[in-house]
């Protein structure tokens, strides 16, 4: 029995026995990547880590040359407010000399913030009309609000407006908005009073919220994307709508053409620049067109795991995307006419239905070629109309500061807070776009009756 068992041991494996211990290997060492990828991808502690450090960096500071130093210099200020003498001293801090001559005087520049709190009182005078009995009161320019007795005291505007900036652009939540005004202006405000100013912040620009969404809507071209969110710790979405000079948000508990249609309108005629999800193909009167971004990242996955014979699709749809990203390049240089882009359009696209028509073995090319099959008519509208975009890449830029602040707070309590967080996300980013200060404009709005708030969009429709 021994004899037969170290037989059976000197014996070599059987064919498929190696084939399998050798896939199984195969398997196992593409397993170990996928996760090593997978947990550096998912790392909370360094979402934006780009792998190790390079091994030859270049030196930190200042590059050496002819405007060294030119583009980082402060300007002079135009205004001065204040001017102080920096006095010699009265002995040498070298020598210990107390005869020092005085050979010129310089001048040196600073900017300080005031960090004095300002403690207004308006008397406010009260009448009646003599005509109707109504009472009457009157109201100041830097008044906020009509209200008196115990709501008599309140916090001004331009407070107001940085409360409700640090806490939708910045991300600080209540209690830092609360420590920051404490130890910066030693102003009290609690976190329960940073919280109910920034919400009747977003009520006061709710006017101007309406008069974005309908820019939007009637913008001739819009990038959308969304992106997941809480309301009360339970699933929601941030959908936002980004035009040539508005960009709304909305968030909303579901993710589907009911909440894309509150913010862009089923009726939206215009250009759609989108990332190929299926329910902006719903939008049946805009004209659409595909990420080219989401694709070409899409087949970079593929062909990271692909074997054999499967890299051909995505290699292919790789060069084809790109050559058409090289043709508008040319076209916008002046190289190409825009009939001559059109051509190149058709061409591009009759390639990738002949690529994408036939079958395939490889269960993931197959659904990436159906995938582009689906959408073969949008992937090259911005080479038959100047002006679109090839990617969403407005809609991610647009979307990414929300992304950062929802992992300190991530997201919104109520219903009330998630339509805050939509209107006063979308002032901001609008009057950004603008080129409007968004404090002052807040500052503004909170200053006047709703009647005369002054006007971040002017209304075409």
């Amino acid at each position: 029995m021994e004899a037969d068992k170290d037989k059976n041991a000197n014996e070599p494996g059987c064919l498929g026995c190696a084939a399998r211990d050798k896939k199984i290997a195969e398997l196992e060492a593409r397993l170990g990547k996928l996760e090593a990828l997978v947990r550096t991808g998912k790392r909370q502690a360094a979402p934006f880590s780009k792998g190790p450090p390079k091994g030859d960096p270049k030196p930190p500071g200042r590059k050496s040359g002819e405007d060294y130093g030119a583009h980082h210099r402060r300007p002079i200020p135009e205004r001065i407010d204040e001017v102080h003498e920096a006095a010699l001293p009265v002995c040498c801090p070298h020598c210990a000399g107390t005869h020092i001559i005085e050979t010129g005087v310089a001048q040196q520049y600073q900017t300080e913030i005031p960090r004095k709190t300002i403690h207004r009182q308006f008397n406010v005078h009260i009448g009646q009309c003599v005509d109707c009995e109504a009472r009457v009161q009157g109201r100041h320019l830097l008044q906020t609000s009509d209200a008196l007795g115990a709501c008599a005291s309140q916090i001004g505007p331009d407070a107001q407006a940085l409360a409700a900036m640090l806490n939708k652009d910045a991300g600080l939540s209540h209690g830092k908005v609360k420590g920051f005004f404490n130890w910066a202006f030693d102003l009290d405000l609690s976190r329960g009073g940073a919280c109910r100013t920034m919400l009747r912040v977003a009520r006061r620009c709710e006017p101007a919220y309406e008069a974005i969404v309908r820019r939007v809507r009637l913008s001739p071209l819009i990038v959308p994307d969304e992106t997941g969110w809480r309301i009360g710790g339970l699933p929601a979405w941030l959908h936002v709508a980004v035009a040539c000079d508005a960009t709304a948000y909305l968030v909303h508990r579901r993710r589907g053409y009911e909440a894309a249609v509150e913010l862009i309108g089923a009726d939206y005629e215009g250009f759609m620049t989108h990332d190929g999800w299926s329910p902006y193909e719903r939008f049946i009167y805009a004209t659409h067109q595909t990420c080219l971004s989401h694709l070409l990242r899409r087949g970079r996955e593929l062909l990271d795991n692909a074997r054999g014979g499967a890299v051909r699709l995505p290699r292919q749809v790789k060069a084809i995307l790109q050559e058409a990203l090289t043709v508008r390049d040319r076209r916008d240089a002046g190289e190409l006419t825009a009939q001559e882009a059109i051509e190149e359009a058709i061409g591009f696209a009759s390639r990738l239905g002949e690529l994408t028509a036939r079958p395939r073995t490889h269960a993931e090319n197959e659904r990436f070629a159906k995938h582009l099959w689906n959408r073969r008519e949008s992937l090259f509208t911005f080479l038959q109309f100047p002006g679109v975009d090839p990617t969403n890449y407005r809609a991610e830029q647009a979307i990414r500061p929300a992304t950062v602040n929802r992992k300190v707070w991530g997201g919104n309590r109520t219903e009330i807070g998630a339509t805050a967080q939509s209107v006063l996300m979308s002032v901001l980013r609008t009057a950004r776009q603008r080129g409007i200060a968004a404090l002052n404009f807040i500052s503004a709005t909170l200053k006047s009756p709703f009647a005369e708030q002054p006007q971040l969009i002017v209304d075409t429709g």
